[in-house]
């Protein structure tokens, strides 16, 4: 580490890091449009122009003549950096006019507005008024630029964020410059519009409102957005994000910054994947075939198909029967009890059920369900041909295995069982006669051949959020949530483990799967991820590192992954 002022503020700074970061380390912002940590320096915006100088030996300081671009100077022991001496003011206001002056008013329906780096920096340091007397350049909008993309060409600045990103960390190249000078814009070659999978992200880099989310166009007002940190279950990459909603509707998904998972960015795959979660085929309510007589009432299924209990708050009386099933199966034939986990359970969701299954009998037998792998990992950026990159080289991956936490379920299988068992091993020798299954895949995962096995038990449990042929004709069906409404923890492929917070209410009289099996189990109090973590922390050696209860934005890494490097999104 080095010595840096800022401003008069002394601070401690990595000798790699340029102005901009070690002025952030003194709480001090200086504006920048063109500069991104995940993107070559190319200094061309000059609105991070500051003044640089250095100490002496005999502490006298000697600043630089002339002013220089923060992004593209880098620091050293003893360096002086001044944001808010009149000569900076003066080149920032400078530069935010010269922007402005074709920028059209388009605040009023621009879908960037309340995220803006124009809005902000005009009104912390720019001038409120432009000496602009001739008619403003006018470009026309580009919808043409990509699938999920649009390009409304008059309010871009030029900072070629979007344009590098797609050189450097996708490889796919379809962003660049065209003409020069004041006719300066961003195309695409004819035919080849910005489509790969991680095209999404160039709406992120950009700063101003060139670069719209055709999903999210004219949708919400970002003002109106509440945010919940949360993390993408599309694969085992379990890159963090936000998820925006508004009136328990949930509008947009944005990476957010983690080193430890993916960096900075997102695949579209993960971005745009969470539209089933409105789904209305979604189940919304317990369903029970059969006879349930308790407290609230009595209900008859004469039919045999699973439907609604008709009670006000059926969740109680289908909780109490289930339960009282599950002893009564698992009394007469322990062994004969299988319970299938899903890689899209929580660390905590895993543990309650567990818990409370081994809690009865330890011979229950608890096996992981269908891991989803498509293909091969995807890795950018790409070749000219489309070649992955070298070992090593890897800015960004796609995962192969499309869900966010088999290696926390299987930790708690391998405490609870002492191994891992996998459902398609006891599909070849099927000897169940009670099942209970738990799902929570986006898609349809019950294959033919777990249909055919399971074939007529003497009780089948599925706890889902989709209708499937297994819960036509189960028992009891135990409408859950999806990944955005509920707490808890995923651990990823690189050991990585994450907290997810709930960003939305579970619709209808559809359940948090945490508090489900919270009351399943007839464990008392509130679901808490947080003090469960402590518990499993405790209970389970390879996940002590959840002890500690909060795992912070960025998350901790298991013990047994701690050797390997942190690399981003690989």
């Amino acid at each position: 580490m080095v010595k840096v002022k800022v401003n008069d503020i002394e601070v401690d700074a990595d000798p790699k890091d340029n102005c901009i970061l070690a002025a952030r380390k003194a709480g001090v912002e200086i504006p920048h449009y063109c500069w991104h940590e995940s993107l070559s320096v190319v200094a061309s915006c000059r609105m991070c122009l500051v003044e640089v100088g250095e100490t002496k030996p005999d502490g006298t300081v000697a600043m630089g003549p002339k002013l220089v671009p923060g992004c593209q100077t880098p620091i050293k022991e003893g360096t002086v950096i001044r944001t808010d001496s009149a000569k900076v003011k003066t080149s920032q206001q400078m530069t935010l006019e010269l922007l402005l002056l074709n920028h059209p008013l388009d605040c009023s329906i621009c879908d960037q507005a309340g995220e803006c780096y124009l809005q902000d920096y005009t009104y912390k340091f720019g001038k409120a008024q432009s000496r602009l007397d001739e008619p403003k350049i006018q470009r026309m909008d580009k919808y043409h630029i990509g699938e999920q993309i649009a390009l409304f060409t008059d309010r871009c600045v030029m900072c070629t964020r979007c344009v590098r990103f797609t050189r450097e960390i996708s490889g796919t190249s379809e962003l660049q410059v065209v003409a020069r000078g004041s006719h300066e814009e961003i195309d695409v070659f004819p035919d080849e519009p910005c489509n790969n999978k991680l095209a999404g992200n160039v709406v992120d880099l950009c700063p101003v409102g060139a670069l719209c989310s055709k999903d999210f166009l004219y949708k919400k007002r970002v003002w109106w957005l509440k945010h919940a940190e949360s993390v993408c279950t599309g694969c085992s990459t379990g890159c963090s994000i936000h998820v925006d909603q508004a009136e328990n509707k949930v509008y947009r998904l944005r990476p957010r910054e983690n080193a430890q998972a993916q960096g900075h960015f997102m695949c579209d795959e993960g971005r745009f994947g969470f539209k089933y979660i409105h789904d209305e085929r979604r189940l919304s309510s317990p369903r029970y075939s059969g006879a349930v007589t308790g407290s609230k009432g009595s209900y008859s299924n004469a039919r045999g198909k699973p439907e609604d209990l008709s009670f006000a708050d059926p969740w109680p009386e289908a909780l109490k029967q289930a339960r009282k099933r599950i002893a009564d199966e698992i009394k007469s034939d322990a062994n004969g009890f299988v319970a299938v986990f899903s890689p899209f359970m929580t660390v905590e969701e895993a543990y309650l059920l567990a818990s409370f299954l081994k809690g009865l009998d330890r011979r229950v037998r608890l096996v992981l369900g269908p891991v989803p792998v498509v293909g091969n990992d995807d890795r950018y950026p790409k070749g000219s041909k489309g070649e992955p990159p070298a070992a090593g080289k890897e800015k960004f991956t796609i995962r192969a295995e499309k869900c966010p936490n088999r290696v926390g379920v299987e930790a708690v299988l391998r405490s609870f069982q002492g191994e891992v068992s996998r459902l398609e091993s006891l599909l070849r020798q099927p000897d169940a006669r009670a099942w209970y299954f738990v799902g929570g895949y986006p898609q349809g995962w019950v294959t033919d051949a777990i249909a055919s096995a399971v074939g007529k038990p003497s009780l089948l449990i599925v706890q889902d959020i989709f209708p499937s042929p297994l819960s036509d004709r189960a028992d009891f069906v135990f409408a859950s949530a999806s990944f955005a409404e509920r707490d808890g923890t995923y651990v990823n492929h690189a050991g990585l483990a994450q907290a997810t917070h709930a960003a939305i209410r579970p619709p209808a009289e559809t359940r948090a799967d945490g508090r489900l099996l919270m009351e399943l189990a007839e464990r008392t109090g509130l679901f808490n991820a947080m003090a469960l973590r402590k518990e499993i922390g405790n209970a389970i050696p390879e996940l002590s590192v959840l002890a500690a209860g909060d795992l912070g934005e960025q998350g901790v890494r298991l013990a047994r992954y701690a050797q390997q490097p942190a690399t981003a999104a690989t």
